[in-house]
């Protein structure tokens, strides 16, 4: 068979078969005769007739594209945020001085346990600031140090002491500063009761001139509650509850955080209480630049196309940035977001436009509605997205907030900004508790894994807890009795109770009053059993995360069975140190809360009979 016979049966078979195929194809391109492609590639049109079957050939004229937008005007309502309250202590205006995370997770900085001076960092620093700030000479700084002294134990036996003595870190600290520092929040207190004069010698001058000054410089290097237990954070859920609230047709709108622990707060720590209310501060808000009650506005804007890198180019002939490779997204059928993002970039170009809009920081805005002037001069009223109910599953929003209440009530398409801060530094932790769920011994404990020592500096919990019954042990070694001789035979004895590390802070479940059913968790105590100690005390919390109740009003602690799941949970405290407008510097102090690693056991067990 001939080649021409065979190349002509190949041709005809898929036409038998009624099969289609492609012969041949050709694309549009420029073709250049030289080696100089310049010309080539401009693309140069002679037709003006191309052009339009070019759109043709690239389906423009297949679109469904209307307009685009020249003109937008907005309808918006501007409020601001003039309330917040604490936990459920009186309302106070707010005035957007200070960050709201300040506000919320503020606590008191203790300078006093059991009676015993605390924090002797923080003594030392203020000393030095007093000293330095009326510019004592050598004379003078020893009048004050005698006045305001930093005094060691004395008696290296003392049980009142012990938390010192104990540690032989912290004692060291305490006798190197002794009759050589000065105590500046011995001097603080006496200048907040309204002293003018120290009891020791004259120095009303340096105290007329400097002492307001004084205490207004600690008062706002720390956040703390004007009244020491006027704070946010509930012992008995270990979380910070708060409200804020604006104005809204005479009555207040309030914003509910019910559980806030992370430390980032935002509009998602919150919910609309409609039923809730603030009351009058009887303060009204010194804000600068305040935004009025009640702003509604039209904004005009000139709609800009969103850029980005990477997008979609509708130029003909160029090419998308290759610096940005969208195809190497790593993404799953959960990833919603990511999924998302990319149709959004690989598949729209210039579809997309931006209406600019600057919201101040404290600020509650309500779009009422947007109108949009295309090009053709066609004029679309656009109502905010999202409607419907607000437990609707299949309402779409973003940076919205629900309402509480299981009652079907309709959208709230708010948006808060809060006044907080983008980043806040953390200090190292002074206080760390881990509590755990033992159920062979059907108990729940705290474990003080970082305690505070009277230096202000932390120690590891069970190594201060050693230390501590190492102390007792020293202390009563003398009295200890030894048991008289017993002939027996046996190879077992029988045990009444055995030990755990001191650092281990039981909680016993009772019920609540009022219940027969439901049940929380009671801070007890266990002995200290010392030999030769004759009388057990109970072992005590030395963080100040498990002390409430313990220190002023003596009161039970009791937290809710469900903040302790199965996991467990650690709770810790440090410093933190943000900036705020203008560049100004806040410190406090503040609690975490964060998810444990499992249950755990303290061997705890009664009423054994052990080898001899």
């Amino acid at each position: 068979m001939s080649n021409g016979t065979l190349l002509a049966q190949l041709w005809a078979q898929p036409l038998e078969l009624g099969i289609p195929t492609v012969t041949m194809w050709n694309r549009i391109e420029g073709r250049p005769r030289k080696d100089d492609f310049d010309r080539a590639l401009k693309a140069e049109i002679r037709d003006a007739l191309w052009m339009l079957t070019k759109q043709w050939q690239m389906g423009e004229f297949k679109g469904d594209d209307a307009g685009s937008p020249i003109m937008a005007k907005a309808l918006i309502d501007k409020r601001k945020l003039d309330k917040y309250q604490l936990a459920d202590f009186k309302a106070q205006a707010y005035h957007n001085n200070i960050p709201l995370e300040g506000l919320v997770e503020q606590m008191p900085i203790p300078f006093v346990m059991e009676n015993k001076v605390v924090s002797l960092n923080l003594r030392l620093m203020m000393g030095r600031h007093w000293l330095k700030m009326i510019k004592a000479d050598a004379a003078l700084s020893k009048k004050y140090i005698k006045e305001y002294p930093i005094v060691a134990p004395a008696n290296p036996n003392s049980e009142a002491d012990d938390k010192v003595l104990s540690h032989p870190e912290v004692w060291q600290k305490f006798a190197a500063v002794e009759n050589r520092k000065m105590d500046g929040y011995t001097l603080y207190l006496f200048l907040k009761n309204g002293g003018t004069q120290s009891a020791g010698f004259n120095d009303a001058a340096q105290i007329a001139a400097h002492g307001k000054i004084f205490t207004d410089w600690f008062d706002e290097f720390f956040i703390q509650p004007e009244k020491g237990d006027e704070h946010a954070y509930l012992p008995s859920r270990l979380e910070y509850q708060f409200k804020v609230s604006t104005t809204e047709n005479g009555r207040d709108k309030v914003y509910e955080a019910e559980e806030y622990y992370s430390g980032k707060l935002d509009w998602f720590n919150l919910s609309i209480n409609e039923k809730g209310k603030m009351g009058n501060t009887g303060v009204p808000p010194k804000i600068k630049h305040r935004i009025p009650e009640r702003n509604k506005n039209i904004f005009s804007f000139i709609p800009t196309n969103i850029d980005y890198e990477g997008m979609p180019d509708t130029r003909w002939w160029k090419f998308e940035d290759r610096n940005t490779y969208l195809g190497d997204i790593k993404t799953d059928t959960t990833d919603i977001s990511k999924l998302l993002f990319m149709e959004f970039t690989l598949l729209y170009a210039n579809d997309w436009f931006l209406l600019p809009q600057e919201l101040a920081a404290g600020t509650i805005t309500k779009l009422k509605g947007l109108s949009v002037t295309n090009c053709f001069g066609e004029r679309t009223w656009i109502e905010p997205t999202g409607k419907g109910k607000d437990d609707d599953w299949q309402r779409w929003t973003m940076f919205t907030i629900d309402k509480k209440g299981k009652d079907l009530k309709e959208a709230d398409h708010s948006l808060v900004m809060l006044p907080t801060v983008e980043k806040i530094q953390e200090g190292p932790v002074l206080e760390k508790v881990a509590i755990i769920r033992d159920e062979m011994a059907n108990m729940v404990w705290a474990i003080e894994l970082e305690v505070p020592s009277a230096t202000g500096e932390p120690i590891k919990g069970a190594e201060a807890a050693r230390e501590l019954v190492g102390f007792y042990e020293r202390l009563y070694k003398d009295q200890v009795v030894a048991p008289a001789a017993v002939e027996v035979d046996a190879g077992i004895r029988y045990e009444i109770m055995n030990h755990v590390p001191e650092n281990w802070i039981p909680f016993i479940p009772v019920k609540v009053e009022g219940s027969n059913r439901q049940i929380q968790l009671r801070r007890a105590s266990m002995p200290r059993i010392i030999p030769g100690m004759g009388p057990n005390p109970p072992v005590k919390p030395r963080t100040f995360l498990l002390r409430f109740g313990l220190d002023g009003a003596k009161a039970p602690y009791y937290i809710h069975e469900e903040e302790v799941p199965r996991a467990g949970i650690h709770v810790f405290k440090n410093y933190q140190r943000t900036r705020w407008y203008g560049g100004k510097v806040f410190n406090w102090l503040g609690i975490r809360k964060t998810t444990g690693r499992g249950e755990g056991s303290s061997g705890l067990s009664f009423d054994r009979i052990v080898e001899k």
